[in-house]
């Protein structure tokens, strides 16, 4: 892509580029604010006056490029951490500049910034990329510092400090010190006082007088002077006022760089952005862009399951002959139209939804499926963050499920925490619109379906499943991380989607590598417990890849609360008298099925508090449970005892470790499509809800979701009958 940098004179925008041009990006211009006089801050207004103001136009000579340069006429007036569009605010003034550049260079694709650790820097511009249909690039995002100022150094930043405020740092003598220089006492009091190496917390501030993108000349510093601001006996805070500095040509200057190419039209141009901020055709769409109706596709047969209480899923699909479909973005608009309506029913919104499960039945029409999604999902509605989403290809109109199928996790409350990083880096896979990377409700993590992606490029890795696999891991834990936990040492649950197109050579290979890879290495030590794990075959997988995994993690709560809301949007109306009692019916079932529990259950609860669980019902155990039925067509009979079987396993589970059925939050049913009668029974649920309702003594909405799947299991064979996946949760 063509890429416009945010520079302000120091060495992260620098080397900002210089990473944009390893990743075979081409950086065609250059875009600076400037401070007003009379900024708030007094101290860095004079350095941007003195210095920076100056200094940037040299770059710009130096890499024969463009400069855009606009004045800061606005002031921080949105100090939330997401922004939100503010008249006044100086992000607006951001939002202007990189207007004009976009209109001047219509081919720019992409913004370059210098950010490593600040969310607050990183949101904004991403908040303006998005506006602009931009991407933001930030490849030093979450990198480690001392590895980052390692690399500066090698590969030829020439920076000094032109500003120190921290302990350890002395005006007198840090100042003016080149980053080779300082690079010893920066570990030292990173190890000493814990600073940033890199000046993150605004220890130091740099001035970057050479690196390899000037490749027409450099800076030289002829004169300057030090200025104390503060004197500070711990941390004083002193300035670098450059007196006289002049740019030095450099012989036999080429316009190659490594192996990318700056752009060397417009060398000497120089534009002053200034006027009004005016919105852009690209906002005005995502702004006026109308969400489709469920009117609009009368007559369908919509099913609608909900489970739990305060944290609770809502599952939609479509049950209709596939010549009755009128498509997928027909299909997804009723489907999500109809749980709006169903959120909307609570006095609940998008905004409450934590987690998105979108299964469609064909991955060739991903886009259009985004389309519609993006028309229902958007930032504007959750103001906390959008939720975390995983998308896969499902069986759905062999099945009888039509197009699409959405499930949703939901709280009562407005109690989350949303990492959405959308920027372009190389910390883990971005998310580029509506649905994050992981979402925190009350103590567990759940994390977006994550692909083995290499995130400085966004394409798959080489190397097929197990390359996949291994990306993939690298970059849950990098998603973990964020949380302060580890997918090695408080997963609770680990979900691994593989496509269709593998075979079983490769799907042995797939369980082998999480093996070697991820169980051979968890620490049970912070959970109590090791995860659960569950296989399902997907017919495809976004980007067609191999493997796709999604973990849930325990994140133990410092001062994060849930919401003691004893809202109950999902209860049951109570069954009339003639139904036996739950405890009656699971004592009478438990003399059938009790001695198959430990065979077919893998259950892992932490703390008292979550329990995941998941039975597997292999052709084998199906045969004991109905030994007169052939496993390629079963009977109506043989699926009631395989949905009776699975509702006792699961409410011996939740009854042996104290939880109930008002604890679940999750409960799916995986089944193969490859058994073509269950297939044609199981989709209408009656089944399991038949007995589900003669267990529980209740009738009403089913508390799970049906899903037909290629294939599901324990292991990569992924050749169970019925596989039942279960969370469960305490307020």
């Amino acid at each position: 892509m063509e890429v416009v940098a945010l520079v302000s004179g120091g060495k992260d925008s620098c080397f900002s580029m210089m990473r944009c041009l390893d990743y075979g990006h081409k950086v065609v211009a250059l875009a600076n604010l400037v401070p007003l006089d009379d900024a708030v801050d007094e101290l860095d207004s004079y350095m941007y006056q003195t210095v920076g103001h100056q200094i940037v136009v040299c770059y710009a000579k130096c890499m024969g490029l463009p400069l855009f340069r606009r004045r800061i006429s606005g002031s921080t007036r949105d100090h939330a951490l997401k922004y939100s569009v503010t008249a006044g605010d100086e992000v607006e003034d951001m939002f202007a500049l990189l207007s004009e550049v976009k209109r001047r260079i219509p081919s720019i694709g992409a913004v370059s910034s210098g950010a490593i650790a600040s969310d607050y820097q990183r949101l904004r511009v991403e908040s303006v990329c998005s506006r602009l249909g931009l991407v933001s690039l930030a490849y030093m995002w979450r990198q480690d510092q001392t590895l980052l100022l390692e690399e500066m150094i090698r590969r030829g930043i020439v920076a000094i400090t032109v500003k120190v405020a921290a302990m350890g740092l002395k005006p007198s003598v840090h100042l003016g010190k080149e980053l080779a220089e300082l690079k010893s006492h920066l570990l030292q009091m990173n190890e000493s006082f814990g600073i940033n190496v890199c000046g993150e917390g605004g220890e130091y501030e740099t001035l970057t007088l050479d690196c390899p993108l000037f490749r027409n000349a450099r800076i030289v510093l002829d004169d300057f002077e030090v200025i104390l601001h503060s004197a500070d006996s711990i941390a004083s805070v002193g300035i670098l006022h450059p007196l006289a500095f002049h740019v030095e040509p450099k012989p036999g200057s080429s316009s190659s760089i490594g192996d990318g190419v700056i752009a060397q039209e417009n060398s000497s141009c120089l534009y002053e952005v200034n006027g009004a901020i005016a919105h852009t055709d690209a906002e005005d769409k995502q702004t006026l862009n109308p969400t489709p109706t469920y009117d609009a596709y009368p007559n369908t047969n919509l099913h609608i399951s909900k489970t739990g209480k305060s944290l609770f899923s809502i599952g939609c699909w479509i049950e209709e002959p596939s010549s009755a479909s009128q498509g997928m973005k027909a299909d997804l608009v009723k489907v999500l139209s109809r749980i709006e309506n169903q959120l909307k029913d609570g006095g609940l919104s998008w905004a409450n939804v934590v987690y998105v499960h979108l299964y469609i039945s064909s991955m060739k029409e991903f886009g259009l499926a985004n389309e519609v999604y993006v028309s229902f999902i958007t930032e504007q509605k959750c103001h906390l963050g959008v939720p975390s989403r995983s998308t896969i290809e499902l069986p759905l109109v062999q099945a009888g499920l039509g197009h699409a199928y959405v499930e949703v996790l939901v709280s009562n409350d407005l109690v989350k925490r949303v990492l959405h990083v959308q920027s372009i880096s190389c910390w883990a896979p971005s998310c580029i619109g509506p649905y994050s990377q992981a979402t925190l409700y009350g103590e567990i993590l759940y994390m977006a379906g994550q692909l083995g992606l290499d995130p400085p490029t966004m394409k798959l890795c080489p190397g097929g499943a197990t390359a996949q696999l291994e990306l993939a891991l690298r970059n849950s834990e990098a998603v973990a991380n964020a949380f302060k936990s580890s997918i090695f040492s408080s997963a609770i649950h680990f979900l691994v989607y593989c496509s269709a197109h593998l075979t079983s050579t490769e799907k042995e290979a797939v369980e082998q590598k999480l093996q070697n890879s991820y169980i051979a290495h968890l620490d049970s030590a912070r959970s109590g417990s090791y995860p659960t794990i569950l296989y399902v075959l997907a017919p495809d997988l976004p980007k067609g890849a191999c493997v796709e995994i999604k973990p849930i993690l325990y994140v133990p709560a410092d001062d994060y609360n849930d919401n003691d809301d004893d809202g109950d949007i999902t209860r049951e109306p109570e069954a009339g008298g003639s139904k036996p009692s739950p405890s009656k019916v699971l004592s009478e079932w438990s003399a059938q099925y009790s001695a198959l529990h430990d065979s077919c259950c893998l259950v892992n609860t932490v703390a008292g508090k979550i329990c995941s669980a998941v039975v597997s019902v292999t052709n084998d155990i199906a045969s004991k449970i109905c030994p007169s039925t052939e496993q390629s067509h079963p009977s109506k009979e043989h699926l009631k005892a395989i949905a009776r079987f699975c509702a006792f396993q699961l409410a011996k589970t939740l009854a042996d470790n104290g939880f109930s059925w008002d604890d679940v939050t999750m409960l799916r049913f995986y089944y193969s499509v490859k058994y073509a009668a269950a297939a044609d029974a199981m989709s209408r649920a009656w089944k399991f809800h038949e007995a589900f309702a003669e267990l529980r003594g209740a009738a009403g909405a089913p508390v799970f979701n049906l899903i037909p799947v290629s294939g599901s299991g324990r292991s990569a064979s992924m050749d169970d009958v019925v596989t039942c996946e279960l969370l469960a949760s305490k307020a």
